[in-house]
């Protein structure tokens, strides 16, 4: 399990006093367990109170999701360092990132998701710009994880425009 592997290299990280990935890896753990009270939470407001402990662990897509956020902020805050002139923080979390992206999934590349792109818009049978949301609907389970959002709706933007 992908969360079994992060906490076995927080301990490498510690044994190794690693203290960036230290860090990383304590924020990627620290947000898993605020997820896993969060669907505690929601399983016991919607009654389901059997076995609650076992049914709120995330499973690796939820723990996915979990490193998919912080992914995002690191990007997000990337850039904003980067405009602002804070290159030496942009620097910093462009190593958090790297280390994040250890635990996701092998990234497309721009020709596959061109590729997948089209295929997308065949099917949906969109004809322009305006109707990228039916194109994204049917790639959102295809790409996820696996490309970066904006590209594919650049990409998705291109060919509709």
């Amino acid at each position: 399990m992908l969360k079994d592997k992060i906490k076995a290299d927080f301990k490498e990280a510690f044994k190794a006093k690693e203290q960036i990935k230290l860090s990383v890896l304590k924020m990627v753990n620290s947000e898993i367990g605020n997820a896993e009270i969060n669907k505690r939470a929601k399983l016991m407001r919607d009654g389901k109170t059997e076995n609650v402990e076992t049914a709120s662990v995330l499973n690796d897509e939820e723990v996915l999701q979990v490193i998919l956020r912080e992914v995002k902020k690191r990007k997000d805050s990337i850039s904003a360092f980067e405009s602002a002139g804070r290159l030496e923080l942009a620097e910093k979390e462009k190593a958090e990132l790297a280390m994040l992206m250890v635990y996701m999934p092998e990234q497309l590349s721009e020709e596959v998701i061109r590729d997948l792109v089209k295929k997308a818009v065949e099917q949906s049978g969109a004809k322009g710009e305006k109707e990228i949301g039916k194109v994204m609907a049917i790639l959102s389970s295809q790409v996820k994880g696996k490309a970066d959002g904006a590209l594919v709706n650049k990409i998705a933007r291109e060919l509709l425009g």
